[in-house]
């Protein structure tokens, strides 16, 4: 353990995921201290309906960290940034440079302006005196960009860089962080979101073609002399990959629009601050999977599976025990100091939040099973994420138009007691040796 927390992956993702357990309580605060409860009904709904870019991801982002660290797993980077080893490898990992950019320009010009439209469509439907429009033509434009950076930092990641991808993490955090509060401190509401979105992104493209750019040469030199038809290797794991990511935004994504149509705007910001605080001791607890994700890919690439589960095993349970640890201190922020708080009417209740935080615990360990079986290239969660996509909306739908605002992630919550063993049951057939 002591070792992994000393690793270079570790050191950078501790520090992004620490500036976010930072970050994310001050914009937490700020943004019910500085917007109105409508607001913040549109802020949270702008954040939700913009996670439809899984429709444009569909789980590519993901294939392209597991397939660069599988050719990666015989090259190496030189100190300016260029890779030397295995001249095939090292070709394969060019053409595959530029298969991603080509189909994540393609899926983000096709996917953005359908998304843009959709969420005109849901928050037109109320009446406001808010600002929304300009800030979401914003906000979708920002989309774009931040979704292609994404890509290219998903390709970096896969090539062993977890801490480098950490770095530029943070630094785009930051750029968007800082000017969000700023903004919103200068009350000008959703402009903060969006004119912040797209500053932290267009900063994040010019950090990694700057911190790559003898790489990204290097590539396109190769690139241009070969062919490989990426296609073949990537489209039929695509086909399922876009079934499990696209069930992953009525799973985790559909409550704010649900919440925004049957309760009401302000009820939405209620819904959206409670899963925005949920995920972020998520996020922070899912730090000891992050770090090791191109390594699961590379062990998995040499067969080294006595590696593989040790470390797999061991980063799983820390990160339980760091949910843990994060959802006990919430609760007791929430049980004792209720009253004190001064946002404490833009949260949901106790007992809503409670179904809520053990959700997402649960969510903890079927994400690491996930990890360990993806990196085989192969997505076996394809089946119980569309029934589980199906199945939450459906239960949401019904508990929204006939039970109480209480009960609202009760099909969250259920979906957890009878998916979870049959994550388990397919897990096992890919667990390799001794667990």
């Amino acid at each position: 353990m002591l070792k992994a927390i000393l690793s270079h992956d570790f050191r950078h993702t501790a520090v992004n995921q620490l500036w976010k357990l930072f970050s994310g309580p001050v914009l937490l605060v700020l943004i019910p201290l500085y917007l109105s409860s409508e607001a913040q009904g549109y802020w949270y709904t702008f954040v939700s309906l913009a996670a439809l870019a899984v429709f444009a991801d569909m789980g590519f982002s993901t294939i392209l960290l597991q397939f660069s660290a599988h050719e990666f797993a015989h090259l190496r980077f030189e100190s300016d940034k260029t890779l030397a080893g295995s001249q095939q490898n090292l070709e394969r990992l060019a053409t595959l440079l530029r298969f991603a950019m080509k189909w994540s320009s393609g899926m983000g010009i096709l996917a953005f302006p359908i998304i843009l439209a959709v969420g005109f469509v849901v928050l037109n439907k109320k009446q406001t005196d808010v600002i929304w429009i300009i800030p979401w033509i914003i906000y979708g434009i920002a989309s774009i960009v931040a979704f292609i950076n994404s890509m290219l930092l998903s390709f970096i990641e896969g090539c062993n860089s977890v801490g480098e991808v950490q770095k530029i993490r943070f630094y785009i955090s930051f750029v968007t962080v800082v000017l969000t509060g700023i903004l919103l401190m200068l009350d000008t509401e959703l402009y903060a979101l969006a004119i912040s979105l797209f500053i932290g992104a267009l900063s994040g493209t010019i950090i990694i073609f700057y911190r790559y750019k003898h790489m990204f040469k290097q590539f396109f030199i190769l690139g241009g002399e070969i062919e490989h038809t990426w296609e073949k290797d990537t489209l039929p794991l695509i086909g399922r990959y876009a079934v499990s990511w696209i069930s992953g935004y009525f799973i985790f994504s559909i409550f704010t629009p649900i919440a925004f149509h049957y309760y009401g705007i302000v009820e939405a910001g209620q819904i959206g601050f409670s899963i925005a605080i949920c995920t972020a001791i998520f996020g922070i607890a899912n730090i000891w999977m992050t770090i090791i994700i191109p390594k699961i890919n590379i062990y998995v690439a040499r067969k080294d599976y006595e590696t593989l589960n040790t470390i797999f095993k061991t980063h799983l349970v820390l990160a339980v025990f760091t949910y843990l640890l994060g959802a006990s201190a919430l609760f007791i922020i929430v049980i004792f100091f209720r009253d004190t708080l001064p946002f404490s009417d833009r949260l949901v209740s106790p007992f809503s939040l409670a179904i809520l935080v053990l959700s997402w615990l649960l969510q903890i360990i079927i994400n690491g099973y996930a990890v360990y079986m993806r990196a085989h290239k192969e997505e076996p969660l394809m089946i119980p994420s569309f029934v589980s996509g199906v199945y939450i909306t459906i239960a949401t739908l019904f508990i929204a138009k006939y039970l109480p605002f209480e009960y609202f992630f009760l099909g969250f919550l259920s979906s957890y007691l009878w998916g979870m063993p049959w994550v388990i049951a397919i897990f096992k057939r890919y667990k390799k040796g001794s667990l």
